[in-house]
């Protein structure tokens, strides 16, 4: 014992370089014994370099092991440092160029010394971004051969000196912010989120991107939220230009036509003064939040109440039957969370053909207003995988109804929910955006259009600009009238209506399965897709979930739902670590409320994402 106190108290040099110091300063030997604590090597470090300056932001970082020695109380031996370590005294706030979704990138000091999640909360303190645990850092995707002129030419707005306190910036930096220019979203890494910047291998005046990644927008307000509307409206925009997400052929021109009315009321309007007086917005704001399930005290109001029905004929189709029929003619009633269908209305009393629960189904729109198409596509949860059936309404009053029925049905809510009126609503001014207002003069040419900014290229290839002018115009004449917040709004309700809203997809290989499928993650779910055919063969919802955890030997995700059903699976494209964060940051984003709204449970968040690797 006698000899090991005489070991740990006898004086050996520590080795450590001083990035104040200059790169072509030798580094520093000091004496130390293994007792001596962090803190006591940081003041013997100061006292040697003889500069004066404020070194409160600095700490030590050991190269060899890629961590931290952030505890200023524990002693040398604690933290397993030896004579060979090699150890940084550097400042632990540091540059960073930001790209951001409207495609202006900032250099502004960020910590890269806290996990990522962290270093996220105070870029988003800085530029007036609520909520930021919908955000995350990646890695952008560049072309080497360019990077030498993309870097030369890269147009930088500097923030370093700009204080790290909340809504620090002036006017012209939030102007960048909020004005709309080109970006391109496509992505390839996120970042760990328990993990550091340095950690990660992030170093000073690197490029990162923060993007939008859990699609679950918490307590949307104008008044407050011009910045995140407007990045938000970017991330959307490109995600549909880039293909990232499909839509049909005239949803693509409500989206130009949107876009067209967005970017020349950017160019004469602040959005800024903009977001005054639009307490008429409730309502939008309202449909814009994606929520996992209802209320729970209007949940428990329903279960003492009857709740509406719907009632009328449709037409059934299911294409996976071996038959040639197409639709038939049924008499269909909608209560509670499912579609009961009879051979007739007389039979309606009897028992029902086929009770279809919706709880957890996939609801998809097959609708065009031109030609009077108004199908519903369901994917409802079955054993043996998923069942596909089409329902075809008359009109568009039945189609909005029954739309808004199965939307709802879907997330476990009734037609009694406060939300069913809504989203009628919103199904029928979408569909009044797309028809064609034949009371309005045609629309003039605008030769100042450039299509290629406002479609995708599918859609280049199929028409030409001269051809797409006057239909993007056509459609515009439904939207023009609109502010420039009520247009964002707008375009990010019709975004967040289309069928594939909100899927992450990743390639992943089924334990037991011999071929690489494809793993779509929501919000509220998550999706099996057959890789060959592109058809959803399961889905399995979080509510349902029992507990998940990773074996980071194998790295296998495995997940275990009510019933005995358990599944896992390895990932193919991606780090297991990101799957894990984007299930268990999901079911975070489910434990908020309004009341909470201003709270951010940290803990939480790590615990729910981080596995082993929580803080």
């Amino acid at each position: 014992i006698l000899g090991s106190l005489c070991c740990r108290m006898a004086a050996w040099d520590l080795t450590v370089t001083v990035e104040d110091l200059g790169p072509d300063a030798p580094p520093i030997q000091i004496s130390v014994t293994s007792e001596l604590h962090i803190g006591g090597v940081i003041l013997k470090l100061v006292e040697k370099t003889n500069l004066k300056k404020d070194w409160s932001d600095h700490a030590l970082w050991w190269e060899q092991k890629q961590q931290w020695l952030l505890r200023t109380g524990w002693t040398l031996d604690k933290c397993g440092v030896h004579a060979d370590a090699r150890l940084v005294f550097t400042p632990q706030h540091k540059p960073l160029r930001l790209g951001l979704p409207n495609g202006v990138t900032l250099k502004m000091r960020a910590c890269f010394s806290s996990s990522a999640f962290r270093t996220v909360m105070g870029i988003c303190r800085v530029l007036n971004l609520r909520h930021p645990e919908e955000l995350s850092l990646l890695r952008p995707v560049e072309e080497k051969k360019k990077k030498k002129d993309k870097d030369s030419s890269e147009e930088l707005y500097d923030l370093t000196d700009v204080p790290l306190t909340a809504g620090a910036l002036n006017n012209t930096s939030k102007k960048l912010l909020i004005h709309c220019c080109s970006a391109r979203s496509h992505w390839s890494q996120w970042l760990n989120s328990s993990r550091s910047l340095m950690q990660q291998g992030i170093r000073e005046n690197d490029k990162l991107w923060l993007r939008f990644k859990y699609y679950t927008f918490h307590d949307m307000d104008p008044k407050y939220d011009a910045v995140r509307l407007t990045q938000l409206y970017e991330q959307a925009r490109w995600a549909i230009l880039l293909e990232d997400i499909d839509c049909t052929e005239e949803e693509m021109m409500l989206f130009g036509a949107l876009q067209y009315h967005i970017g020349k009321l950017s160019l004469s309007q602040d959005m800024v003064s903009s977001c005054q007086g639009m307490d008429d917005l409730e309502s939008a704001l309202k449909s814009l939040e994606v929520k996992m399930v209802g209320d729970s005290n209007s949940t428990d109001m329903l279960e003492n109440m009857t709740a509406p029905e719907l009632n009328d004929y449709l037409k059934i189709f299911r294409p996976k039957r071996l038959t040639l029929k197409g639709y038939k003619q049924y008499w269909c009633k909608f209560q509670d969370t499912s579609i009961s269908y009879y051979k007739s209305s007389e039979d309606r009393y009897g028992e029902p053909i086929q009770q279809l629960n919706l709880k957890g189904c996939e609801v998809a729109p097959d609708v065009s207003v031109a030609g009077q198409k108004f199908c519903i596509r369901l994917l409802i949860p079955a054993p043996e995988g998923m069942n596909e059936i089409y329902l075809r309404c008359e009109n568009e009053k039945q189609y909005s109804q029954w739309m808004a029925a199965c939307k709802l049905a879907s997330k476990g809510l009734m037609l009694l929910d406060s939300s069913y009126q809504n989203e009628v609503k919103n199904i029928q001014t979408f569909l009044a955006m797309q028809r064609s207002n034949s009371a309005a003069p045609a629309a003039q040419t605008d030769e100042s259009i450039n299509t290629h900014s406002l479609v995708s290229p599918r859609y280049h290839k199929k028409y030409k600009p001269k051809q797409l002018t006057p239909r993007i115009l056509e459609a515009y004449q439904n939207v023009a009238q609109l502010s420039l917040t009520s247009a964002i709004l707008k375009f990010l309700q019709i975004w967040q209506a289309l069928p594939d809203f909100g899927i992450s997809y990743f390639m992943v290989r089924f334990k037991g399965s011999r071929k690489d499928e494809v793993l779509g993650i929501t919000n509220n779910r998550l999706i099996r897709i057959d890789l060959g055919i592109g058809d959803v063969v399961k889905t399995w919802r979080y509510n349902n979930m029992r507990q998940w955890n990773v074996n980071w030997d194998i790295r296998q995700v495995a997940i275990e739902f009510d019933g005995n059903i358990n599944i896992a699976f390895t990932c193919v494209n991606a780090d297991c670590k990101v799957v894990h964060e984007y299930i268990g940051g999901y079911i975070f984003m489910s434990t908020r409320s309004r009341q909470q709204s201003d709270t951010l449970n940290e803990e939480l968040f790590h615990k729910l994402t981080g596995g082993h690797e929580a803080l």
